[in-house]
């Protein structure tokens, strides 16, 4: 007997022995994955003592897709900064938008980021940072409430600088040292562990908006309570220059020196580094969070990911947010890490699709330290499935599913999800909130966001609009 009885198709399990059934099934019962297999040794136990039958023959079934940075107050922000570099993508558009958020507007936004992931695959996340002006409380009791996993970063600052550029934060988003730290101590007290589907981590915001001093005290009280940290570094040159000029060090070299670096941490884009930088981030177990989409559309540059898998550090994928991506399918970002390296190397194998996909599945539940929970199909471990449909042009013919799933694959060929054993996602409908008032929703605090911030919402386009 089990609650749900997945029955057919391809199975690609990431499990210890990235073992790929075909014709294979999965029994789930009270949340937890109790049998894998093929559907033929299954069935006489299982095709007719379930609750729930889902017939997958033509689909391909995975583990839940990991996204280790997203920015949930952004998905409202999509299109309002194209072209831009990121000092004056922040500057000029982001910041000033998220500096005018009212609580309800970056609620919607989270909402939408949310519905987004969903529909395509990930079930797990790692928000970098919420600030108090967007009302963190109600936006963790939404996540728990659509059945998504998430590992909460709440921004710490002290500091207004980016880089070596002082008081450039908008006012909007500024906090101090004592309120943004206490709260996250208060959101951890309150949220953290959360039916194992909601975790509270830290997440300071970038060098030069925190200070050293502040940074220490960070990575002492998360180790102290053993959870998590966040952070961009090294994604544009100026944030090499602001660790050389004001440390000497370049800036995993300074992560190191404050504490942001181990097992417990995510360092987010990791470009502009260097190959003995590389070497700390595997010595320490520091995890990376690869961005491609983001970092070619802000030309901030190309991470060495090939060279970082090779020695040894745990990588991971993120979208990003709505301004620079402009989406949250992280199918769409494995195809885009996928291709890049081979350009930067010059070898068409430098990553292959196999690792790829490990990079969204496991690797990213070992980043956000919940790998024996997730990140794999396999007995024991809460059931996050995701089933993809084949039965489509673009996906024929199936010759090799972990291929098909890297290069030709996006988020719209999701078709059903599934998160600690339950239904979220059916036939491509979320179950858990309303889709369609979401985007009605969505339309509306857009533009009252713009309005009170500004700034206009015409598209940027080169052509006549009438």
């Amino acid at each position: 007997m089990a609650d749900i009885y997945l029955r057919g198709g391809w199975i690609i399990t990431m499990d210890r022995n990235r073992r790929v059934i075909k014709d294979g099934a999965i029994a789930i019962e009270d949340g937890n994955i109790i049998a894998v297999g093929k559907r033929e040794s299954l069935d006489p136990q299982y095709k007719h003592y379930s609750d729930i039958v889902l017939d997958t023959d033509k689909d391909v079934i995975i583990p839940g897709l990991i996204n280790t940075h997203v920015h949930l107050a952004q998905a409202l922000l999509r299109a309002c900064a194209d072209y831009k570099r990121l000092i004056p993508w922040l500057k000029e558009r982001v910041w000033p938008l998220q500096g005018n958020y009212k609580p309800e507007e970056a609620l919607v936004s989270a909402k939408l980021a949310v519905a987004e992931m969903l529909k395509s695959g990930t079930t797990s996340f790692l928000e970098t940072g919420l600030v108090g002006r967007y009302g963190i409380d109600n936006i963790i009791e939404f996540l728990h409430e659509s059945g998504i996993r998430a590992a909460v970063a709440r921004h710490v600052m002290d500091l207004k600088g980016y880089a070596l550029e002082e008081n450039i934060l908008h006012e909007g988003l500024v906090e101090t040292g004592e309120s943004s730290f206490n709260d996250t101590i208060r959101l951890y007290n309150k949220y953290h562990g959360w039916d194992s589907r909601i975790w509270i981590w830290f997440g300071p915001r970038t060098p030069g908006a925190v200070s050293v001093e502040l940074y220490r005290k960070i990575s002492e009280k998360a180790r102290e309570l053993k959870t998590g940290i966040t952070m961009h570094i090294a994604e544009v040159r100026e944030d090499v220059d602001y660790t050389m000029k004001l440390f000497g060090k370049k800036p995993i070299e300074f992560a190191e020196w404050v504490g942001l670096t181990g097992p417990n941490v995510t360092l987010v884009h990791v470009v502009w580094v260097t190959s003995e930088e590389i070497r700390i981030l595997a010595k320490t177990g520091t995890s990376v969070s690869h961005n491609p989409s983001s970092n070619l559309k802000l030309a901030s540059g190309a991470a060495r990911i090939a060279e970082m898998v090779k020695n040894g550090v745990n990588v991971t994928l993120g979208t990003d947010g709505g301004p620079s991506n402009n989406d949250y399918d992280l199918i769409r970002e494995m195809k885009l890490a996928a291709l890049l390296q081979p350009l930067i190397t010059g070898d068409p194998e430098a990553l292959r699709a196999e690792q790829v996909l490990e990079i969204a599945t496991i690797n990213g539940a070992r980043a956000l330290m919940i790998d024996h929970l997730v990140g794999s199909i396999e007995v024991g471990k809460r059931a996050d499935i995701v089933v993809l449909d084949f039965n489509k042009p673009h996906l024929k013919p199936l010759n090799n599913p972990v291929s098909h799933i890297v290069y030709s694959a996006t988020g719209s060929d999701v078709k059903h999800v599934i998160i600690d054993g339950r239904l979220v996602v059916f036939d491509r409908r979320i179950l858990t909130f309303d889709e369609y008032k979401l985007l009605e929703e969505a339309d509306k605090a857009a533009y009252n966001l713009y309005e009170r911030a500004g700034l206009c919402r015409e598209p940027d386009l080169k052509w006549p609009i009438f």
